[in-house]
């Protein structure tokens, strides 16, 4: 009997008349492709701007705060959170107002202000030293300075011809300034995350990790005390207004190139002995294109973005966001505007999950509270369908199967098409042979559906961001 169960989350519904059959075999112990996958490995980046209306301005936003713990619950630790990104080096900073946050904060170097991000770091310092932050166990983990710095030159933050030198010099100017302030130490827990850039040249003499090591910056006093080396990607861009297609989005070949051009950098940086993380990321850069970012078949590109990125070392993915973004996860306050056009809306939207909160769901139940889940990209002959396998310990207890063919709402029915997965298990492990299984199904609507999924029969789409069943009521008339 197999110890737990396996999990098939397949796209495409019953009833569909096309069928095709697909055979895939799942190791019962954990191959040497298997990588350690952590509970909070879907974690979150939040706009700095507008920050306060994630946790609550007067009082917690018990929205947010239900959606966050319900991946808690699953994966038994919560996502952890980055405050920073684009507003972050436009921010001036107002000493009478104290900063109240936590984990991972970026710190700004746009303005190259020294007295600036000093006097943050001593608001940040009083901040974490609260005994109600203290008693509930919130820590920080990473300060960050600057945000994509190799895109200064072209946003007016720094002259062009800008170069990582440069970047160097003043990074170690302001670090200096504020390892006292906030008691950073190569004992302390909190350290410096480094780098947070765009993109990456790859080479020792343009904006990349690897400069960073050739060009010394791990051998200064506030550089021995980085941890973390973070970068961002977007798989593409609605900056100029340009459109996206959704079946683009989800394709398992882009997938992969999108992610595993990261791959010399994360070698370099792991031979530092450093954490890798995609500090901040998403479907579509400047906050995600309409009618894409923000619909059903953004979930499977976001299930299979994040597994994928533990299969190539990345420790965890954080997902921006931002109030009214359209590629949001958890919109946490009532919305004005419509996030898709910005029109004014007639009655407020109130706070609600979009349809890539159920990649979290998915993901954090597939991982599960073991705290010791290594996950494996199963080889599966099919250019769209892609299978991860999950163990604890040696022994395999979940899978996860993602069919990311696009189906819309104006497709005709006979159109669709359904993947049959013959399973087997090759190799042995404690406990005997696979006799049984459960199966449970992420169902949606359409790819290009808003609302309206259910993972297993749940729904997420609640007032409260809590879980509850899914009925379907049918009336003859």
């Amino acid at each position: 009997m197999l110890p737990g169960i396996i999990q098939a989350l397949p796209f495409a519904l019953c009833g569909a008349s096309l069928a095709l059959a697909l055979d895939v075999a799942i190791p019962l112990s954990p191959p040497a492709t298997a990588n350690r996958i952590a509970g909070d490995h879907v974690s979150f980046s939040l706009e700095q701007d507008r920050w306060l209306d994630w946790s609550g301005t007067t009082s917690r936003n018990d929205f947010f705060f239900n959606t966050l713990d319900n991946l808690r619950q699953l994966s038994g630790v919560p996502p952890q959170i980055r405050i920073g990104a684009n507003s972050q080096d436009r921010t001036n900073f107002n000493p009478g107002i104290d900063v109240d946050t936590r984990v991972i904060w970026g710190l700004n170097l746009g303005q190259n202000n020294l007295t600036a991000g000093y006097l943050v770091s001593q608001s940040i310092t009083k901040a974490f030293e609260l005994p109600e932050v203290r008693q509930n166990g919130i820590v920080l983990d990473g300060m960050i300075i600057g945000n994509e710095p190799d895109l200064f030159p072209v946003n007016g933050h720094r002259s062009p011809g800008y170069s990582v030198s440069q970047y160097i010099s003043e990074w170690k100017a302001i670090a200096s300034n504020v390892t006292t302030t906030l008691k950073i130490t190569s004992s302390s827990n909190t350290k410096f995350w480094g780098a947070a850039f765009a993109a990456s040249s790859h080479s020792n003499n343009g904006f990349s990790p690897q400069a960073l090591f050739y060009q010394g910056l791990l051998t200064s006093p506030p550089g021995s005390l980085i941890s973390t080396i973070s970068q961002h990607a977007y798989s593409g861009s609605f900056c100029e207004g340009n459109g996206a297609l959704l079946q683009d989005l989800m394709t398992k070949a882009y997938i992969r190139g999108n992610l595993s051009r990261f791959t010399p950098d994360i070698a370099a940086t792991r031979a530092q002995n450093l954490d890798y993380v995609m500090g901040e990321t998403n479907s579509f850069a400047c906050h995600g294109t309409p009618g894409v970012s923000n619909v059903g078949g953004a979930a499977l590109w976001t299930l299979d973005y994040l597994l994928y990125g533990a299969q190539v070392g990345i420790s965890r993915i954080f997902f921006h966001q931002g109030i009214g973004f359209k590629y949001n996860l958890i919109q946490p306050v009532a919305l004005t505007r419509s996030p898709l056009d910005a029109t004014p809306l007639s009655s407020p939207l109130p706070p609600h999950v979009q349809p890539q909160y159920y990649a979290a769901i998915l993901a954090a139940e597939a991982i599960g509270p073991s705290g010791s889940t290594r996950v494996s990209e199963l080889s599966v002959g099919d250019a769209r369908i892609s299978g991860y396998a999950f163990y604890e310990g040696n022994a395999l207890v979940r899978a996860v199967f993602i069919n990311s063919l696009a189906f819309y709402a104006g497709d005709k029915p006979e159109t669709r098409r359904s993947t049959r997965i013959n399973l087997s298990f090759s190799g042995s492990q404690a406990g005997g042979s696979v006799k049984s299984f459960t199966v449970k199904r992420l169902d949606i609507p359409y790819a290009d559906a808003e609302t309206g999924l259910k993972w297993g029969g749940i729904t997420y789409e609640t007032s409260n961001g809590r879980p509850q069943e899914a009925v379907l009521l049918s009336f003859n008339r």
